[in-house]
């Protein structure tokens, strides 16, 4: 049975990488994975928007990519060593914090993909996807990560989507370019999509043989980050699910074209 994060729109996806920052809203000082950026991405019209997940020094989970500052406000501290209030305080001049509480509740008809940065942060997160499970695909590059952040989820009642992380993504690579399917049976079974990028320097991930092996089990492939519309379009054509991407605007009237 396909799970709801799937229904809400056909494929191909767009996931709104960290939201949508255009030019004009970046000039303004808004920045990735803000209130601003995901409302933005929504204003836009995806339907799905891609995050990260942190924990505070006060136990609060926030959308925020790295483990620290310093790369997007100019600070050197991690974000487990800020309280949340000091972190909004922060964020205020660059589209506001947003905690996963309020990204769930401010946009109840968002499909959120959230990829859990931090160990401290699996179980908080997962806790409070459950009541919102049929919105959210959980995902990390640390398959333990994810899993603690299911099972929490799962405690509570919710069965959110996933997608596989690195091992994951290793095993069934592997399985498929030495053609024994059954060797990542068990891998294939766990996940809902797999997230990739085209290559992973001279590697190229995304083949023909992985997309059909894929579909041949009704998992989805979503590739990242992709922002050039050349780029899209030739993914799209591949047969690929969706696309994350920085460039929503681009991705979604790209394929509003290629609809009609």
């Amino acid at each position: 049975m396909t799970h709801p994060w799937f229904a809400a729109a056909a494929t191909p996806r767009v996931l709104a990488h960290r939201g949508f920052v255009s030019a004009a809203s970046a000039a303004d000082g808004v920045v990735e994975n803000s209130f601003a950026a995901v409302a933005a991405a929504h204003a836009a019209g995806a339907v799905y928007v891609e995050s990260d997940c942190h924990l505070t020094a006060d136990g609060e989970v926030v959308l925020f990519h790295d483990a620290d500052l310093h790369r997007v406000t100019g600070d050197p501290r991690t974000i487990a060593s800020v309280r949340a209030g000091e972190l909004e305080h922060i964020m205020a001049e660059r589209g506001g914090l947003i905690t996963l509480r309020q990204a769930l509740e401010s946009f109840p008809t968002v499909r959120f993909n959230l990829d859990v940065k931090a160990d401290a942060a699996a179980e908080p997160a997962g806790r409070i996807i459950a009541a919102h499970a049929d919105r959210v695909l959980l995902t990390s590059f640390s398959d333990a990560r994810r899993r603690r952040a299911i099972a929490a989820a799962h405690h509570e009642g919710g069965e959110p989507a996933t997608s596989g992380g690195r091992s994951t993504i290793a095993a069934v690579i592997a399985a498929t370019a030495l053609h024994a399917p059954g060797a990542a049976r068990n891998a294939w079974a766990e996940v809902d999509a797999l997230q990739i990028p085209e290559r992973q320097g001279r590697l190229r991930l995304l083949t023909p043989r992985l997309l059909d092996a894929a579909h041949a089990r009704g998992v989805e492939v979503h590739v990242w980050t992709v922002d050039d519309p050349a780029d899209m379009a030739r993914l799209l054509e591949a047969g690929v699910d969706g696309i994350v991407t920085d460039r929503t605007d681009l991705a979604l009237e790209l394929v509003a074209r290629r609809g009609r």
